[in-house]
């Protein structure tokens, strides 16, 4: 068998591995903005920073664990099931931010609407670093 031929032998697991990931992302994007009280779409198309800054941290805070998952993973169930781990924990790491803010008298989703950046900074921040923990906690 030539060299190319196994190479392209790959191919159809790294695509449904591809494909899952993207399907997970997705799935993650659009449960983590309907469940989050601010909406993101709605806010980032009006062009709110702490939106888009707070979004994008939370997702980046899942496809780390994400691409942990898929490159410590056994099998595709193993990798589907650590990324529906990695989902729940995004989301937890979420509504943690919100309570903690809560408890001091602030909302977050009424700071992120009104476009405080920091929040969206601090909500960012947290979301990577439970993240990145997240994935060394899969690097068994």
């Amino acid at each position: 068998m030539s060299r190319l031929a196994l190479y392209l032998q790959g191919l159809p697991l790294f695509f449904l591995y591809l494909g899952i990931a993207v399907l997970l992302l997705v799935t993650f994007m659009i449960c983590y903005s309907k469940l989050t009280p601010h909406h993101e779409w709605s806010l980032i198309r009006k062009g709110n920073t702490a939106a888009s800054i707070a979004y994008g941290g939370s997702i980046l805070g899942f496809v780390i664990p994400l691409y942990s998952a898929m490159s410590h993973s056994v099998s595709l169930l193993d990798f589907v099931l650590w990324g529906v781990v990695a989902f729940i924990v995004q989301l937890a790491t979420f509504f943690t931010i919100k309570l903690v803010l809560r408890r001091s008298g602030e909302s977050l989703a009424q700071h992120i609407t009104e476009d405080h950046q920091a929040f969206g900074i601090l909500v960012a921040s947290v979301s990577i670093a439970v993240g990145l923990l997240n994935a060394a906690s899969m690097s068994w």
